[in-house]
């Protein structure tokens, strides 16, 4: 799992008002959760760009003036409007404790039906897991080899490695639709 490194400093003042300020300065008001303090803190708001605007997990070491915590986004709050990043809560990472995290799903093998003529559909892009820190996984592999024309592959076909998954086993991840002129061959 990639990581990467995020400077914050923290805050003085939590109110709206000082949020505010701060995102005028193009800064992001912050939370870590998770230790034993929860720690307000604010972090340019280009760093965000390679943790947020990717499907990638990334462990995120925070250096919040000097103490530096491991870390992953729990949540990224953007303005409705104008799609500015407004608040991101990070969990902090102990050694031995579990996370729940939504990691990307990453198709493997050929699809049989996408092969005839059929279209790969992604129903799930991520699923919910648990895991120690050590063995989240960057993506959860789903194979499609034996995905056929009409058919969907549920979350329960998964096979975790290391890690729990905590999405509805019976949630399709993706179908293969079949195309009308295929349709018309297939009653015959």
């Amino acid at each position: 799992m990639k990581s990467l490194e995020i400077v914050g400093f923290k805050r003085a003042n939590l109110g709206k008002k000082d949020a505010k300020a701060l995102r005028l300065d193009s800064y992001v008001p912050c939370v870590l959760y998770g230790g034993t303090e929860q720690v307000h803190f604010s972090a340019p708001a280009i760093l965000f760009r390679e943790l947020l605007y990717t499907p990638e997990v990334h462990i995120v070491d925070l250096n919040v003036e000097g103490t530096t915590y491991r870390a992953i986004v729990q949540d990224a709050q953007f303005h409705p409007v104008n799609e500015m990043l407004l608040h991101v809560d990070f969990l902090e990472l102990q050694e031995g404790k579990e996370v729940k995290m939504e990691v990307p799903v990453q198709f493997v093998g050929v699809s049989p039906g996408v092969q005839q003529g059929g279209k790969l559909v992604t129903k799930l892009r991520k699923v919910k897991v648990r895991a120690l820190p050590e063995n989240l996984p960057d993506a959860v592999q789903v194979d499609i080899s034996d995905l056929e024309l009409g058919k969907s592959i549920k979350v329960n076909k998964v096979v975790p490695e290391n890690y729990t998954i905590l999405t509805n086993p019976l949630a399709p991840i993706a179908t293969v639709t079949i195309p009308r002129a295929l349709k018309g061959q297939m009653g015959s």
